[in-house]
C-alpha cells in the first residue's frame, strides 16, 4: 500500500468530486471513505489507474450518501413539529442501521460518533461540540471508526446503550443545534420504546418530551434565546408533559435509575413548576447528586453548581463552581450568572463578554452579549 500515492491523490479526487457537485465537505467525507476502502482492497488487488479507481469508488460513496440524507430529510418531514403520543407508527430501518452501527467491534465513544455521522447526518463539527473535543480529534476518531468496521460483517448489532447515547445526542443537536432533528430522535425512541422493556429507553423517552414540550417558549417572536426562568409557562405543551411525566413515572416505578431517568426527573420538577419561584430547587440539587453518582459527568456538576446556587444562596454555588476545570463549556456563563446574583456586576459583565466569545451557537451568543451590555450599563448609570 502507496500510502505517499494516497496522500498525492486525496486533493485532486477532492477537486473531481467538487467539479460534478458535491461541496466540499461532503466530497472530502467520501474520499476518506474511498481510502478506508482502498486500504482494505488494494494490497490483494492493486488497480491500474488508482486515480480513476479513488473518483469512481468516492463519487458512490457521495451519491449513497446524498441518497441517505435525503431519505432522512423526507422522513422528518413527514414527521410532526409536536410528535404524538404513543409508539410510532411510522416503520423503517433507521432504528436498525442505529444498531448495526454501534458494532462490538467498535468502544461505545467511537460507535457513537460513526453512527452520528453516517445515521444521523450531524457534521463533523457538530459531534466535537457534543463530545467537548476538538474538531480534529473527532475527525480523527471517525476515521479511524471506519477503518475498524471496514471489513466487518454487521451481523451482531450492538447494545442499547450506545444506541441511547447516540439517540440522546441527536436529539439534542437538534434541539438547540443547526439542523432539526429533534422530532426524529423522539420518533425513533418511540419505537425502541415499544419494542423494547428497559427502564433507561423510558427515561430518554420522557427526558426529550418533557424539554421538547418547552420549545414553542425557547425563543422569542425575533428569534432571540429566552432563558427558562424567563419563558413564557403558558406556551409549555402541557399534553407532552403529562405525556412524559406518565412515562417517567412508570421507568422510575422498576427501582432501576439510570442517568436518563434522573435528567428526566429534573426536567419533570422544571415542568412542575407554575413559576420559576415555585421551583423546588432543593430536590432538583437531589437529583444532580445522583446524575452525578451515576455518570461522574462534569455538565452534570457545572448544572449542579447552577441548582446550588438556586437552593442555598449564590455564594453556595460558585463554591461548588470552583470545584470544576474553568475550561469546562458554558463555565463563564454559569459564573456569570453566580456573580450576578451575588452582586458582583463588574466580574459578571466581564464573564458573560467571556462567555459570548465562546458560545456554541449565535443565538447562545447574541443573548450572552446582551447580558454583558445589559450590566454595563447598569454600572455606567
Amino acid at each position: 500500500m502507496d500510502e505517499v500515492l494516497l496522500r498525492t491523490l486525496t486533493p485532486t479526487v477532492i477537486g473531481v468530486l467538487v467539479r460534478r457537485g458535491a461541496d466540499f465537505a461532503a466530497a472530502e467525507d467520501a474520499v476518506q471513505d474511498a481510502l478506508v476502502e482502498a486500504v482494505r482492497a488494494w494490497p490483494d488487488d492493486p488497480p491500474r489507474d488508482p486515480r480513476g479507481w479513488l473518483v469512481a469508488v468516492a463519487w458512490r460513496k457521495f451519491l449513497d450518501a446524498a441518497r441517505a440524507d435525503a431519505s432522512r430529510r423526507r422522513r422528518e418531514v413527514r414527521v410532526e413539529v409536536e410528535p404524538a403520543p404513543g409508539p410510532s407508527e411510522v416503520a423503517d430501518d433507521t432504528l436498525r442501521l442505529y444498531f448495526l452501527c454501534a458494532h462490538p467491534s467498535l468502544t461505545p465513544a467511537s460507535a457513537v460518533a460513526l453512527t452520528l455521522r453516517a445515521v444521523g447526518g450531524l457534521t463533523t463539527r457538530q459531534i466535537a461540540q457534543a463530545y467537548l473535543v476538538p474538531e480534529a480529534t473527532m475527525a480523527q476518531r471517525i476515521s479511524r471508526a471506519k477503518r475498524t468496521v471496514s471489513g466487518v460483517r454487521f451481523t451482531e448489532p450492538g447494545d442499547v446503550a450506545t444506541v441511547l447515547r447516540v439517540l440522546y445526542l441527536v436529539f439534542n443537536e437538534g434541539y438547540s443545534g443547526d439542523v432539526d432533528l429533534a422530532a426524529e430522535a423522539i420518533r425513533l425512541t418511540r419505537e425502541l420504546a415499544a419494542r423494547t422493556d428497559h427502564e433507561e429507553v423510558a427515561g430518554l423517552l420522557a427526558l426529550m418530551l418533557l424539554h421538547h414540550a418547552r420549545r414553542a417558549a425557547r425563543t422569542g417572536p425575533d428569534g432571540r434565546l429566552v432563558p427558562l426562568a424567563e419563558q413564557d409557562r403558558g406556551r409549555w405543551d402541557t399534553r407532552l408533559i403529562a405525556e412524559g411525566v406518565d412515562v417517567l413515572q412508570r421507568a422510575l416505578a422498576r427501582d432501576r435509575l439510570g442517568e436518563f431517568q434522573a435528567q428526566a426527573a429534573i426536567a419533570a420538577l422544571h415542568a412542575d413548576a407554575p413559576t420559576v419561584e415555585e421551583t423546588d430547587w432543593v430536590q432538583i440539587v437531589e437529583w444532580y447528586d445522583e446524575l452525578v453518582r451515576l455518570t461522574d459527568s462534569p455538565v452534570a456538576r457545572l448544572n449542579r453548581a447552577v441548582a446550588v446556587g438556586e437552593a442555598d444562596g449564590p455564594r453556595a454555588g460558585l463554591a461548588a463552581l470552583a470545584r470544576l476545570d474553568p475550561a469546562l463549556p458554558r463555565y463563564a456563563a454559569v459564573a456569570a450568572h453566580l456573580r450576578e446574583r451575588d452582586g458582583d456586576l463588574v466580574a459578571a459583565a466581564r464573564l458573560y463578554a467571556d462567555a459570548a466569545r465562546s458560545a456554541p451557537s449565535l443565538a447562545e451568543r447574541d443573548h450572552l452579549t446582551r447580558q454583558a451590555a445589559r450590566l454595563n450599563a447598569r454600572l455606567r448609570g
